[in-house]
């Protein structure tokens, strides 16, 4: 959707390889969170309008994209993703044209898809371990996704570098997009992820660097929160939104919705995509992280499948425009593989790299903000049971109000995004149904789905119910109050002829007559349930007068009381 062109890298050609040369390397990252409803209840504002809003205080800035933008920049690689989709997703992903843009501009809620970007960071500087050489990454873009009427955003992060051993690229798929360190070895080293990373401007300052050595920070923040502290370099690549467990103060506030390591996307231009092993493919595909030479990461039975659950191998021959092609997925990541020899598989404007980084980026991005938007779906009907105190009329207002509000937005949801075709074209068709069965959308849809569905429908039960009582205890009252109506108005005659009598008295009968009443009325809603089933059982033709009058005199018995 955006112009995602990278700079091309200067300088001098290294020397040659030994092993299995990435000649060419990209990560994608993609980071789905969950935004907080905001404290502030009169904000009515949407959380890309109060970003944007910040002005010169936020580094983010909103994108205007090819499709809406200056036509100059509308290159052939934009047309080749819009044409990728069907009607209904380009519509979703690009909206209406030129002339929409402007009625959008004047109707903020229009927009189903916002993109901010920042620009102050130009590469990442990694130690994979410690002890380890620094390895600087280009970094392309870092962008912001928003979308309309689904509390969600997505941090995408896209990574550049040239001429790396595989060995070292798998090592930085491997250890990239950790939110946070998932433990640390007995020396106090963190494990899983960088050793360290920092953020570089164009000038090459220092902006943030991480903190997964500070094993203390992230016990005290878990064992006060119970909620995991997010690496200083990805809280600082974030700002102004704050995590929602920190003590920081922000207007846009989000949490962890997912497993704390990244989605990835991965495209690696090799010298001979052949030679790599079995070995080599499943720890690219799984994003495992270098091993011994030919070992596999797992248990030979375990991967037994692995060609024909994670690879999609359409273009895996030694001819066509891109020979020796091949796609890995495992849901969490879409890795592709090819010759750096092929003009078509490295060319950025029609080749295959310029489907990475256009439909195939967008096809990955649909597929995790279902699974994102669903999982808040879930969270939120978690938050609404854990905060419903049945005692408390005003919690349980509360909580209907939630349910209710939840099951509109899935609706709106469902109709907006919930997408099973995105593409007729065969292998844009079959990289997403390959994601999304890996992810198990149409399962989380359908669990999802019956959940919000069995909350209203205890609601609209609970409704009935209470219009049921309601009904019952009027039915008891117009019964009775019918006999001494049709007692006193008999033949129009009053049985105290009071008509003539001083005002005074006629207010005091009067008043007298209402508070009795009143009581009598009173009374008998209290006793409608009692009374409404001594009604049931006098219309029973099978029960005698006795059990009749018992059942009359049960009413006034002490007993359990109102159900």
């Amino acid at each position: 959707m955006l112009d995602q062109s990278a700079p091309t890298a200067t300088g001098p050609a290294p020397a040659k390889l030994a092993g299995p040369a990435v000649q060419h390397l990209r990560q994608v990252l993609l980071w789905p969170l969950r935004l907080m409803p905001d404290r502030d209840e009169g904000d009515a504002r949407a959380p890309w309008q109060r970003l944007r809003d910040l002005g010169a205080a936020s580094p983010w800035r909103e994108q205007v994209d090819e499709y809406t933008g200056d036509p100059a920049q509308f290159h052939e690689r934009h047309y080749n993703e819009f044409v990728t989709f069907l009607p209904y997703v380009q519509r979703f992903l690009y909206g209406e044209g030129r002339a929409a843009r402007l009625q959008r501009d004047a109707d903020e809620q229009g927009a189903p898809m916002r993109v901010f970007r920042r620009r102050d960071v130009a590469r990442a500087r990694v130690w994979p371990h410690a002890g380890a050489d620094p390895i600087e990454l280009r970094v392309v873009h870092v962008d912001l996704y928003f979308f309309f009427d689904v509390d969600v955003a997505l941090l995408n992060v896209e990574f550049a570098a040239e001429q790396l051993p595989l060995r070292v690229a798998q090592e930085l798929l491997y250890r990239n997009g950790r939110a946070y360190p998932p433990g640390w070895d007995a020396g106090g080293l963190p494990q899983h992820c960088h050793f360290g990373v920092e953020w570089l401007s164009p000038d090459g300052r220092v902006l943030a660097k991480s903190d997964a050595a500070a094993r203390e920070v992230f016990l005290a923040h878990v064992a006060e929160h119970r909620s995991p502290r997010i690496s200083s370099h990805w809280a600082w690549l974030l700002e102004p939104l704050v995590p929602d467990h920190s003590g920081a103060t922000g207007q846009l506030r989000y949490r962890q919705i997912e497993y704390y390591r990244m989605p990835t996307m991965a495209y690696l231009a090799i010298d001979d995509p052949r030679l790599l092993t079995r070995s080599d493919f499943v720890r690219l595909g799984l994003v495992t992280g270098a091993g011994g030479e030919g070992e596999l990461p797992y248990a030979e039975c375990h991967l037994a499948d692995f060609e024909a659950r994670h690879c999609y191998d359409r273009f895996w021959s030694s001819h066509g425009a891109a020979p020796d092609t091949r796609y890995l997925c495992s849901g969490r990541s879409l890795v592709v593989v090819g010759r750096a020899d092929a003009p078509f598989f490295c060319c950025g404007e029609r080749g295959v790299l310029a489907q990475f980084r256009h439909p195939h980026f967008m096809i990955f991005l649909i597929a995790h903000f279902q699974k994102a938007a669903l999982l808040m779906f879930s969270d939120r009907l978690a938050e609404a049971l854990r905060r419903l105190n049945v005692r408390d009329a005003n919690s349980v207002k509360r909580f209907k109000r939630e349910i209710r509000s939840c099951f509109e937005s899935f609706l709106r949801f469902t109709h907006r995004y919930w997408f099973h075709e995105l593409a007729e074209q065969a292998q844009a068709r079959a990289l997403f149904q390959l994601t999304a069965s890996h992810l198990g959308l149409d399962t989380l849809y359908a669990e999802v789905k019956e959940r919000i569905a069995d909350m209203n429908a205890y609601l609209d039960a609970d409704s009935l119910r209470r219009q049921a009582n309601t009904v019952v205890r009027l039915t008891v009252v117009t019964m009775f109050g019918l006999i001494g109506t049709v007692t006193t108005g008999f033949l129009g005659m009053n049985l105290l002829a009071e008509a003539d009598a001083p005002l005074s008295r006629r207010m005091l009968l009067f008043a007298a007559v209402f508070v009795l009443m009143t009581v009598l009325t009173f009374y008998t809603i209290a006793k409608s349930k009692r009374l409404s089933d001594f009604l049931d059982v006098l219309s029973d033709e099978r029960l005698s007068v006795w059990q009749k009058t018992k059942v009359l005199f049960a009413v006034w018995k002490s007993g359990d009381g109102e159900r």
